[in-house]
């Protein structure tokens, strides 16, 4: 994956917008964060008048031997469950992407058990990740196959003209390597990162911790290498949403990144092609107590705080009109000009 280049930011068609923005019928940055989201827009796109629609959802699915040791309130069969679930239209990522005009995707890129069903992309690396506290997640080679994979499917939801892309993820136990890698990545005490996850009592929350604190002394990955972080204590849907990621980056399509597991991904994505982040917003903040430290370490602020923690790209589903309302301010308002407004 390291001949993957992103194009720089288009920072002169930033300067348009901005000065475009304020020849619009209201005070200069009246709009706040909307002005400043539309900015980034031309600069990512280098577009005058940006578009995000229509968005593209991309869930991918997999399971994570990790969930031997305890760590997850529900059974690893509940990842197949929940892709029925949306292959039957059912879930909360299905309600919100049918709500925003999306393209919906979702692809099995490592779910522990044989789906044949109309809807699915089967991309299957393996069966499941293995449990990283005892073996290595992955190899290196199922690591970058997981990469190829989100990337090629980034690349077939490109030709469909989205605009935006939302990447989601079911994984029954991927807050485990999540909160592994973030972890890692920030150095920070495992109790500030690790919280409840789908449903886990207090007591379980200890255990989850310490069995992350062991599995990364156990597995020693380095902090600077990440095919090495997904490798040793990775998901393969963490792998595939971070591939699909560097896909619309390299075309100058924005992201707008979900919760916990998707900003872990983008910053997988980041490491390995610098300057993806640019292309990227943080949709909303989750409660998961190490979305703040990854979203940190990505450089975001999130754009809602909605005290949500689903995953499957619904925060950021949820978030899409915020983007929407920005660039259709910049397009449709009326110029001072137009209106006959004095600006004075």
């Amino acid at each position: 994956m390291s001949e993957i280049k992103v194009p720089p930011l288009d920072e002169a068609m930033g300067e348009q917008v901005t000065k475009y923005l304020d020849t619009l019928t209201k005070p200069p940055g009246s709009l706040g964060r909307l002005e400043e989201l539309v900015i980034e827009l031309g600069k990512m796109t280098g577009e005058a008048f940006p578009q995000v629609t229509k968005p593209g959802v991309i869930v991918f699915a997999a399971d994570h031997g990790i969930t031997a040791e305890g760590v997850s309130a529900f059974p690893k069969e509940v990842t197949e469950q929940m892709v029925r679930n949306f292959l039957n239209g059912g879930a909360a990522i299905n309600v919100f992407s049918r709500a925003i005009g999306a393209e919906f995707a979702i692809v099995d890129i490592g779910i522990d058990s044989d789906i044949e069903a109309e809807g699915l992309t089967s991309k299957k690396v393996r069966r499941g990740t293995g449990n990283f506290y005892r073996e290595e997640a992955m190899t290196r080679e199922e690591a970058v196959q997981a990469l190829k994979v989100g990337y090629e499917e980034g690349e077939k939801m490109l030709a469909k003209g989205v605009k935006c892309f939302i990447l989601g993820e079911m994984g029954i136990g991927n807050t485990t390597p999540s909160s592994a890698i973030t972890a890692v990545l920030s150095g920070q005490d495992m109790e500030k990162l690790v919280g409840f996850g789908t449903g886990l009592v207090s007591e379980s929350v200890l255990h989850k911790q310490k069995v992350i604190t062991e599995a990364i002394h156990n597995r020693q990955p380095n902090a600077e290498d990440p095919i090495d972080l997904l490798s040793k204590i990775g998901g393969l849907e963490i792998a595939g949403m971070a591939g699909a990621m560097l896909a619309a980056a390299s075309h100058r399509v924005p992201i707008l990144v979900d919760g916990f597991i998707a900003t872990v991904s983008a910053l997988i994505a980041n490491m390995i092609a610098e300057g993806a982040s640019n292309y990227m917003f943080v949709g909303h903040q989750s409660v998961e107590p190490g979305h703040k430290a990854a979203a940190e370490l990505l450089g975001k602020k999130p754009l809602v705080d909605l005290g949500m923690r689903l995953g499957e790209g619904t925060g950021a589903a949820v978030a899409f009109p915020i983007l929407q309302a920005a660039t259709l301010a910049l397009k449709e308002m009326a110029t001072f000009a137009d209106a006959g407004v004095s600006s004075n």
